[in-house]
């Protein structure tokens, strides 16, 4: 028996629509907690690891929506990801007491960027962050790490869960250990042993590693509900 149920919807944005998925738990009268992912640069919100983390979030009791927007813009991300945080909210089956936002790649990005605004503006937060694969530089440009971290380093109050792959090109251990030090927030971060980018690991199998990086990442949620 499915734990869970999806809806397919369109979010408005601009004069345009942005391509979502809720999915919702059974016991849909019951659910306080939302939570928010989308994609990398590349790819949609049906990337594997995006809907089983969905699934498994689901099947826990929390409201998982995923969203698709391919513009490799950061500042047009952010926008799209605004908007849909306040369709989130204005869902009038659900009174949400927590949301967490997240996303994997430029999607955490976009995320991180987000909350940082969010706090900035109406005094509005959001109870954390989830940075799948945050991608500190570009691949093997180390030097190059700054920019991408300004976002982070302006955090004051949401906390921040990291999961990146040991053998990530494009998130050097030791620099975002570095940049967790120099947060204002409470970080974590989940390490996966000899993971790539998109946490593929030599001689393991996708499903155990996702098993992994979800029970991870559900556990943490929890912790901060």
């Amino acid at each position: 028996m499915n734990l869970f149920h999806e809806d397919k919807v369109k979010i408005p944005f601009g004069s345009k629509h942005l391509d979502a998925t809720l999915c919702i738990p059974v016991e849909a009268c019951d659910v306080r907690t939302a939570v928010v992912l989308t994609h990398g640069a590349g790819g949609d919100m049906n990337f594997k690891h995006l809907v089983v983390l969905a699934e498994v979030l689901a099947s826990t009791g929390l409201l998982c929506l995923r969203f698709t927007c391919k513009g490799l813009n950061l500042v047009y991300r952010v926008k799209a990801y605004h908007a849909v945080v306040e369709y989130i909210q204005n869902l009038e089956a659900f009174t949400f007491k927590n949301i967490f936002l997240g996303g994997r790649s430029m999607g955490a990005r976009a995320a991180a960027a987000l909350v940082k605004q969010l706090a900035e503006g109406a005094g509005d937060s959001v109870r954390g962050l989830v940075c799948l694969s945050f991608p500190l530089h570009p691949p093997g440009q180390t030097h190059a790490h700054g920019k991408r971290s300004e976002h982070l380093l302006g955090l004051t109050q949401t906390p921040v869960l990291f999961v990146s792959g040991t053998h990530d090109d494009m998130c050097q251990r030791d620099l975002l250990e570095d940049v967790r030090k120099k947060m204002k927030v409470a970080t974590a971060v989940h390490w996966v042993e000899g993971g790539s980018h998109g946490l593929a690991v030599k001689g393991r199998p996708e499903e155990e590693v996702l098993q992994e990086v979800n029970s991870g990442v559900t556990a943490w949620i929890v912790e901060h509900i």
